[in-house]
């Protein structure tokens, strides 16, 4: 069909849309030269309509959303097409890929038209104030998920998201410099949140007169419980804050927010260690500056909600047990614990619970909190810690694995390490066997036989970046390293990423590293469905590697497939590649989409040109 030669037939990714997908960019096409036309040349600047009634009316909501969407990511998506596609039924709404179309006029129309978004994505829209943002987001009260990530969001947005979304379970506002840590405590409900307010803007239906803490009845009004908050993400926030501030605020937002999983926030650690000490007088300035009730009285008061959940269960359980147990009669001794206490390892073991997190994913951590993130949160999958050179020591080494072995179900990990790899191995070992992304950034290399064990430990991996300072002298072989007949794999890696810093001044990188060589034969020729390949300014000749693996030389790990065949995209940035062993890795990998040659010291412009023509559907960079 003529429609489809017009129109790209695969997404950003390089994959092949859909059938459904390309009738979208169809009706995107027909819509540009018919609907949006016909509106901005008659309409859009001379009328603001509540709703509009047209073809788009006729698609589901799904299919708006995803409309909209294809149109971003082709930068095909104009003001006119925009106010079209805002129709009452859609649901989710992402504009983070073109934010200067977000202006206090289109907030109007989201405002009028779209009541019953569950799903708002306006991130980088820095041009709409404050008091817009509010006043759009108290006309949305179905919202589960909202990102203000990158805008002027400031303490009055936050007061209406507290009392106007009350159903949100995802809110990112990293990056908003207007926005204070403290300023983030309406979130939490109760006496943080604004009850002249909020009593006016909801039914009384939506009001809590349980959520006062049952300590201080007096200091906390009948006012909003807490946002069901899932996912808070907190980054880069507020500008010359009090010191401090970050921590104290973080804690709050632990103990009020039960229902939290992810967060992202400076400070996330400290306020672990912060919320574990006996004594929180040091916090009572803040307290009484931010107008909010005691940190201690917090702490009672979601410890005394744990207790009573806990009761609960163990009430349920115990019922369920003793029924049990009446079935199995002849099987119970006068001699042994009732199968519910033998469970459970005691009647009143419960009530003495320590305070638990439900957190899974968090970032921000240091080594030095991580023993207090182990005990409040011992079920998280993923953790990005930043970690003190000078913090390293046997005895170190020993506890953070220790502490790693505490999190059963890890499953990504990101360290900032400016230390040696070896030091960092003893936690991978213990926990690469459940590890499915591992992110390693400023490490110290020059250790490859420690790399491949890092490898073999983490077998699983389907993700691996690691950012690191190359080698200061020259490394030909380590000397601890063995001939190894059976080099580890990562048979379910489909990103790799491997990149060394240089100095700008320097046309290459030195060659310091040669047995990185071997490394980099184990992770190509062992991993044949990777499809992310980024190898930058590496210590070592890169382009006999490549010839190796694509000649098919598979001593390294004896793989049947094909190295590099399902590879999609290519960053092969200040290496010494040639224009050849290109051509070669062009040809054997028929999804590859994109290919990044810039500063190749082998590669010269009309090397370049010729790489391009040799196939239309790949993009070649080279600058």
């Amino acid at each position: 069909m003529e429609w489809m030669k017009s129109c790209r037939t695969t997404d950003e990714d390089g994959a092949v849309l859909s059938l459904r997908q390309l009738c979208l960019l169809n009706i995107g096409d027909n819509m540009k030269e018919v609907w949006a036309k016909d509106y901005s040349q008659n309409y859009m600047d001379h009328y603001s309509f509540r709703h509009i009634m047209g073809p788009f009316n006729l698609l589901t909501g799904e299919l708006v959303e995803e409309l909209t969407s294809l149109l971003c990511i082709r930068k095909q998506l104009s003001r006119a097409a925009l106010h079209l596609l805002l129709v009452p039924h859609l649901k989710g709404l992402s504009l983070d890929r073109c934010p200067s179309l977000v202006t206090s006029s289109l907030c109007e129309h989201i405002a009028a038209r779209c009541q019953g978004l569950l799903r708002l994505q306006l991130s980088g829209a820095q041009q709409l104030s404050p008091k817009v943002l509010s006043e759009t987001l108290h006309c949305l009260p179905a919202l589960r998920s909202l990102s203000l990530a990158g805008t002027p969001c400031d303490k009055s947005v936050i007061n209406t998201v507290a009392q106007c979304c009350r159903l949100l379970q995802h809110l990112d506002v990293s990056r908003c410099l207007l926005l204070s840590p403290a300023a983030l405590l309406p979130l939490g409900g109760g006496a943080f949140c604004s009850s002249s307010s909020s009593s006016s803007l909801l039914p009384e239906s939506q009001l809590s007169p349980s959520s006062s803490l049952s300590h201080s009845s007096s200091t906390f009004s009948p006012v909003l419980p807490p946002l069901p908050l899932c996912s808070l993400l907190a980054q880069d926030i507020g500008l010359g804050e009090q010191e401090g501030d970050s921590v104290v605020a973080a804690a709050y937002l632990l103990l009020l927010l039960p229902l939290l999983e992810r967060i992202a926030m400076e400070g996330l650690g400290q306020a672990c260690s912060l919320i574990e000490q006996k004594d929180l007088s040091q916090t009572d300035e803040f307290s009484v500056r931010e107008g909010v009730p005691r940190l201690e009285e917090v702490r009672r008061e979601r410890m005394h909600k744990q207790d009573s959940w806990m009761k609960k269960r163990m009430n349920l359980t115990s019922d369920k047990e003793q029924d049990h147990c009446s079935e199995n009669e002849e099987a119970v001794t006068d001699d042994k614990p009732s199968c519910f206490q033998s469970q459970l390892g005691g009647g009143d073991s419960l009530c003495q619970l320590d305070l638990i997190l439900q957190l899974k994913d968090v970032k921000g951590i240091t080594c030095d909190s991580l023993k207090s993130v182990c005990r409040l949160c011992p079920g998280i999958s993923s953790i990005s810690l930043h970690i003190n050179r000078l913090e390293q020591s046997a005895e170190g080494n020993k506890e953070f694995a220790e502490a790693f072995q505490t999190f059963s179900g890890l499953k990504s990990v990101s360290v900032n390490f400016s230390g040696q790899l070896s030091h960092l191995l003893p936690a991978l070992q213990a926990a690469g066997s459940s590890l499915i992304s591992l992110t390693l950034e400023g490490i110290q290399s020059g250790q490859s036989n420690i790399l491949l064990q890092v490898i073999r430990s983490c077998s699983r991996l389907r993700d691996l970046y690691i950012y690191a300072e190359p080698p200061i002298s020259i490394i030909h072989h380590d000397p601890d390293e063995e001939d190894d007949q059976n080099p580890p794999q990562l048979a379910d890696l489909r990103g790799l990423t491997l990149s060394f810093s240089y100095e700008h001044i320097q046309m290459k990188p030195a060659m310091t590293w040669m047995s990185l060589m071997r490394v980099l034969k184990c992770l190509l020729a062992g991993s044949p469905l990777l499809e992310k390949l980024s190898l930058a300014s590496l210590p070592c000749p890169l382009n006999t590697v490549l010839n190796d693996v694509l000649d098919g030389q598979r001593d390294p790990t004896g793989s049947p497939t094909v190295p590099l065949g399902k590879v999609r995209h290519i960053d092969l940035q200040r290496t010494d590649v040639t224009v050849k062993t290109v051509k070669h890795i062009m040809e054997r990998s028929k999804r590859l989409k994109s290919v990044d040659l810039s500063s190749c010291w082998e590669i010269s412009h009309k090397m370049w040109q010729e790489c391009k023509k040799s196939r239309h559907d790949v993009d070649v960079v080279w600058v």
